[in-house]
């Protein structure tokens, strides 16, 4: 239980460091009518992970450095394509964009999902922080079990931070519009920017 309760409290700051998943949240917030369904993506990005962890596919990752480069490099292109999307079309005010109806849930959903599941911030959670808070000698519970239980810690965290996140931006900014828009091109921008750095320094490793 002191295993669960420490990885608790580093996984929570860790989901507090504004990123990619943040900006995310905050420009569907302001796009959409709803932050749930970002939020829920976001989430079950994270479930994808802690379901490969579970079925030991992580320790095949980690061990392959041409495989992790390769998903590395396909979550930065995804966040280079996001962010310049958010910054050709910011919206003009909360929930419109340039005139066009907002994305629906399911889009939305998809989307946030397609980040954290190729998040490269997510990847070295579960192949280089979690490892460390598993009980692997003289365990009463199964190795894939505490995986599961800290996969499920980190997106109960992912979820009540990006969820207060999302309510909070809207919450500020739905009557600020010219507020609105800065926030959101700050987040196509921080996307973009990530993503950007991602792709030089794996390309620059080749």
């Amino acid at each position: 239980m002191g295993t669960v309760t420490a990885f608790l409290a580093l996984d929570l700051l860790l989901v507090c460091v504004p990123g990619a998943d943040w900006a995310y949240v905050i420009t569907a917030g302001l796009r959409g009518r709803s932050v749930l369904p970002a939020v829920l993506g976001l989430v079950a990005g994270y479930a994808g992970h802690t379901l490969l962890a579970v079925a030991g596919l992580s320790v095949l990752v980690a061990g392959s450095p041409a495989l992790l480069t390769a998903l590395t490099v396909a979550g930065a292109g995804y966040l280079v394509w996001l962010g310049w999307g958010v910054l050709r079309r910011p919206p003009v005010a909360p929930g419109a964009a340039d005139g066009t109806p907002p994305a629906s849930p399911t889009r939305t959903f998809l989307r946030g999902a397609g980040i954290s599941g190729l998040n490269p911030k997510g990847l070295l959670l579960y192949l280089s922080v979690m490892p460390q808070f598993l009980v692997t000698t003289g365990a009463r519970v199964p190795v894939a079990a505490q995986t599961a239980a800290l996969g499920a810690v980190h997106m109960a965290n992912c979820a009540a931070v990006y969820l207060t996140v999302g309510l909070l931006a809207r919450a500020v900014l739905h009557a600020r519009p010219t507020a609105a828009r800065a926030v959101v091109r700050t987040s196509g921008a921080a996307m973009l920017g990530i993503g950007g750095f991602l792709l030089v320094e794996q390309l620059a490793a080749l």
